[in-house]
């Protein structure tokens, strides 16, 4: 596997990507995949370098295959923890990150609430910066991990339709999702209720729905995204109950999607909200497989950033 300079030292979004580089990633991925099946699951691609998880929101999902990552790199790792940091005394983001770089990182991964920090990180920073997912904006290593899951499943990536459902207005996954498959010339459909779905979505080349089985049929990939209460998103319908009545996915209207259909969510999970619990854990769902997908993917990405080409990642 030969590394390559694709990225520029960073990871910021799918926007700055070209197919060539989401496949090259999916590629180096999936020799990654193999390695996690391991009895030793270790390679020493990033012997000697340091890793810094920079998290600023609560993460389980993306903060542990991040940690796993860098580990089964041999990559040294510093898990920083906000609320217990200098910053609840005033520091700054950009000081934070400048004391962090002195103790000479190479690859920072962040997580933040704001739109924009991850770039804003390359201004100054002399480390690689990975987006871990920037407020509103994007969440690359997720599209791209259910992107993974989706060539797993279908050995392509193209000639799909994609339904996404649910709180599209503050999902950086969806948004990176549709940024991910807009370029490999994928249809994307874009369902939930009008006030989480407006219509400048479909400025995005996406078609909008406000009927849940009308915009997944025929489609085969099914994404329920979460209802995002720590945004506000409670606000813009009366009740959960009114949402679950119009948007919760349970077998029957998964039967409007393809027989051969998955059912994808990011996670974590409101069970009996977004999906209903036979569905999600029904053979259908390849919610686990995507957990596991992500470490191979985070692998590939740190990788691409600042491994060293050995014969054990072949």
């Amino acid at each position: 596997m030969k590394r390559s300079t694709f990225l520029q030292d960073h990871l910021l979004g799918i926007e700055h990507l070209s197919v060539n580089d989401i496949e090259l990633i999916l590629e180096t991925a999936e020799s990654f995949v193999e390695i996690s099946t391991r009895d030793i699951k270790k390679v020493p691609a990033l012997k000697g370098k340091t890793v810094v998880n920079l998290f600023f929101e609560d993460s389980t999902r993306t903060r542990s295959s991040f940690e796993i990552a860098a580990k089964r790199l041999s990559a040294d790792l510093i898990n920083f923890n906000a609320p217990s940091s200098s910053l609840t005394k005033g520091e700054s983001l950009k000081d934070t990150v400048l004391t962090l770089e002195a103790m000479n990182p190479h690859i920072i991964v962040l997580r933040h609430p704001s739109s924009g920090a991850a770039k804003y990180l390359t201004t100054f920073a002399r480390s690689s910066i990975v987006n871990a997912g920037d407020g509103f904006h994007e969440h690359p290593t997720q599209a791209l991990l259910d992107a993974l899951t989706i060539k797993q499943k279908f050995k392509t990536l193209r000639g799909l339709k994609i339904s996404i459902v649910g709180d599209i207005l503050h999902s950086r996954v969806a948004r990176s999702n549709i940024l991910l498959h807009q370029k490999l010339g994928n249809k994307i459909s874009l369902i939930g209720p009008p006030s989480l779905v407006p219509v400048e979505f479909e400025e995005m080349g996406t078609k909008i729905y406000y009927d849940i089985r009308e915009g997944i049929k025929g489609s085969d990939i099914v994404m329920m995204l979460r209802v995002q209460k720590e945004r506000g998103a409670r606000n813009y319908f009366p009740s959960i109950r009114e949402y679950r009545k119009f948007f919760e996915i349970n077998r029957d209207i998964f039967s409007y999607a393809k027989n051969s259909a998955i059912l994808m969510h990011p996670g974590p999970l409101n069970r009996d909200v977004e999906i209903e619990t036979s569905l999600a854990d029904s053979d259908k769902s390849v919610i686990l497989q995507q957990v596991t997908n992500g470490i191979a993917v985070r692998m590939a990405v740190l990788y691409l950033l600042k491994g060293e080409i050995d014969e054990d990642v072949d």
